[in-house]
């Protein structure tokens, strides 16, 4: 009994030391390895073309040019009004921060306090260092430069798709050379019930963030909302943080509204409006085309965001969710791992209808 109970230990003590180990080596290595989660995110959303073309008889090294060629003018378009939206934001910014201080002047002055309690408040809020020094510039900052540095590693990133794609064009072959029949059978099976669950994962998460950052865009447009790129931008990406992401992104354009325009009016009505469409395409639509594999536990959304943001930054808080979604459709589909992704899930009438039906 006590050299089990031994050997649970040393097992957990073990488990203890991978776990860390792990961490450690995705931080240090976060150079290698968030390029890599991007380009195997892109070669997912971009294999569909990729097999049509192949299914129509262009050879593999062709079709792999056109992808990266359409790669490459998509990055280019957009990297051209993000940059351009950046810097109109940074030679504006001057304006934003005196028209905060002014409305924060105004509503002190409307509060009448004591210029003890005035002293107090300024303390305890650090006012004069919000929008100036404050988490609030530190996290715009941060996000921008995060996603812009991206472009930096562009070519890496092409690299890597060169070669995930290349994989994914002839793995099914080599299973089928390496494998018996009936023992391949089953493995091809098992590949491609992951390959399209991921692919729908990615593909529908990324084609409804994007609509949700177009069509909330326009909308700050029509508004005349300064600098509705970026907002937009915001969105888009802010959409693959379930729930938090929807807040900030709401959040942070509105405030900027707020110090835009003259009347509380016209910010209030657009910030209802993209709460609205958020909730409609992210709890109407969104469960509708990708259900279980948006059905992850609160818990599990939240520690992933923190370990997300403190190995990779705020790059990795956007990453996260995707890298755990597509590890529960992974371990979905072994049995020895189906009790675990069971565990990451959140609504059991969701997981008796996949696993039953």
């Amino acid at each position: 009994m006590a050299a089990k109970d031994k050997n649970k230990f040393l097992n957990i003590v073990a488990a203890l030391f991978l776990a860390g180990f792990s961490v450690f080596a995705v931080k240090e290595l976060s150079t290698i390895l968030i390029p890599f989660v991007l380009a195997v995110i892109i070669s997912f959303l971009f294999e569909p073309f990729f097999s049509w073309m192949k299914s129509k008889k262009v050879p593999q090294p062709i079709a792999i040019v056109v992808v990266l060629i359409t790669i490459i003018i998509i990055a280019n378009i957009a990297s051209v009004f993000i940059v351009a939206s950046i810097d109109s934001f940074s030679a504006n910014f001057k304006v934003y921060e005196e028209k905060f201080h002014h409305l924060i002047n105004s509503i002190i002055v409307s509060l009448n306090l004591s210029s003890q309690d005035l002293q107090k408040l300024n303390d305890s809020l650090k006012i004069s260092n919000l929008l100036q020094q404050g988490s609030l510039t530190t996290f715009i900052a941060n996000f921008l430069t995060g996603f812009i540095g991206i472009f930096g590693d562009f070519l890496i990133i092409l690299f890597y798709v060169i070669f995930i794609l290349s994989e994914l064009g002839n793995i099914k072959e080599r299973v089928k050379v390496a494998f018996k029949d009936g023992k391949a059978e089953n493995i091809t099976r098992t590949m491609d019930s992951i390959f399209k669950d991921v692919r729908t994962y990615i593909l529908g998460k990324t084609i409804i963030s994007l609509i949700l950052g177009i069509i909330s865009g326009f909308v700050l447009w029509i508004f005349g909302v300064d600098f509705f790129v970026i907002w937009g931008f915001l969105i888009f990406i802010a959409h693959y943080i379930p729930n938090i992401g929807a807040v900030v992104s709401i959040t942070i354009p509105g405030i900027f509204m707020f110090l835009q325009f003259e009347s509380f009016l016209t910010p209030f009505i657009v910030i209802i409006i993209l709460a609205a469409l958020d909730n409609l395409i992210g709890n109407i639509l969104e469960p509708k085309i990708l259900g279980d594999k948006l059905n992850l536990s609160p818990l599990v959304l939240l520690l992933s965001l923190f370990m997300g943001e403190y190995v990779w930054g705020i790059v990795g808080m956007v990453l996260s969710v995707p890298i755990v979604s597509m590890l529960k459709i992974v371990m979905m589909n072994f049995e020895s791992t189906r009790p675990f992704a069971i565990l990451m899930s959140y609504k059991p009438s969701v997981i008796r209808k996949n696993l039953f039906d």
